[in-house]
């Protein structure tokens, strides 16, 4: 029997009210690109390999008392294999791997070597480094692209008071073998909090044209696991921008790319470049082309919604490849047109960064 090219669904109102209280119907298309209700086609995809990590940034986990899930939960390295190759038949382009922090997950480097047969064209980690310069090559080897390193200060005594765990000197020697193994370009992602680190700002500035690195300034963003987020302790890029100019001037990079969450500078002598991730207050929801797939298989179409299918109940009840396109093409079909940050009845996402993956 011959598939419909499409199918009518009923697009429910959001919790945030991003849409009209009453339901619409559209008709889903079944083929082609995996392309939302706002013309926005989804090529990138996030998956999580793990919620747990070796760190506890004040902005995002708890010192002590955060739960995990339990291991069986998880879906395994085939589980990930197999969602990833459906999506590459989908037409995702863009892999990246996170956490938790990717690198307490034993093994990675093979479910990096499978991904990589699939023929993405970027495969990319986020990780915080603590575990990375030991398999570094190795990673390289297996197929992956590029590493983003979380590093939220220069200063040691500081480093360990907003990580709580580790060291400034690991997470540098870190990007030192990320380099040499060819993992570039190599970004730095720094979030910035009123009064805790933004005096670094120009000292990250300085990193950047020093290292040849990208230094990409995040707005603080509720996801922490604590509940706590707070917006006086935001810096937005703007202020972050406006401060680096004052010493050296910037200029927006043209002609990029894709979509991408970051925008970009170089310095305007040309030693280096920054990126600014302004979510809160400059989000970018009109060209998002993302997806997440949590550690244990929930699909979600915006970091900031509650709104998630789950693939692991596919996988394990003998669901076939079809059923996981059906869900990918719901999960972009039912995706709203931003994530209601500044609206008056924005409600935090039940999960947290940690939980969904980054």
């Amino acid at each position: 029997m011959t598939q419909p090219v499409s199918v009518r669904i009923s697009v429910k109102p959001h919790v945030n009210g991003h849409r009209s209280a009453s339901a619409t119907a559209y008709a889903m298309p079944l083929e082609g690109p995996l392309v939302d209700t706002y013309g926005r086609v989804h090529d990138d995809l996030r998956i999580s390999v793990t919620d747990r990590c070796n760190l506890r940034c004040v902005y995002c986990m708890p010192e002590e008392g955060l739960s995990f899930l339990p291991r069986h939960d998880l879906l395994t390295f085939d589980e990930i294999f197999r969602v990833a190759r459906v999506a590459r038949e989908l037409g995702v382009t863009s892999l990246r791997i996170t956490g938790g922090e990717p690198l307490v997950r034993k093994g990675l480097p093979s479910l990096i070597r499978g991904l990589a047969e699939l023929g993405f064209d970027d495969l990319a980690m986020t990780t915080n480094g603590t575990e990375l310069a030991p398999v570094a090559r190795n990673l390289a080897a297996a197929g992956l692209r590029r590493v983003n390193v979380s590093c939220d200060s220069l200063r040691p005594d500081r480093f360990a008071e907003i990580r709580r765990r580790g060291h400034l000197a690991v997470v540098l020697e870190a990007m030192d073998a990320a380099e040499a193994a060819g993992l570039l370009p190599l970004k730095v992602n720094v979030v910035l909090l009123r009064g805790q680190n933004d005096d670094e700002i120009v000292d990250f500035a300085a990193f950047a044209r020093h290292t040849g690195r990208i230094v990409r300034f995040i707005e603080f963003m509720p996801l922490d696991a604590q509940g706590e987020w707070d917006r006086s302790r935001l810096v937005p890029g703007h202020e972050v921008f406006e401060r680096i100019s004052a010493i050296w001037p910037l200029e927006p990079l043209s002609d990029l790319p894709g979509p991408a969450p970051a925008e970009r500078f170089r310095f305007s002598d040309g030693q280096g470049e920054i990126g600014l991730i302004s979510s809160v207050t400059q989000p970018f929801c009109g060209t998002c082309n993302r997806l997440r797939l949590t550690a244990d298989g929930g699909l979600r179409n915006c970091l900031f919604s509650d709104d998630e299918r789950t693939a692991r109940d596919i996988l394990r009840s003998g669901g076939n490849d079809a059923d996981l396109a059906l869900l990918f093409r719901e999960a972009v079909w039912g995706k709203f047109p931003g994530h209601g940050i500044n609206e008056p009845g924005f409600l935090s996402p039940v999960r947290s960064m940690s939980m969904i993956g980054g």
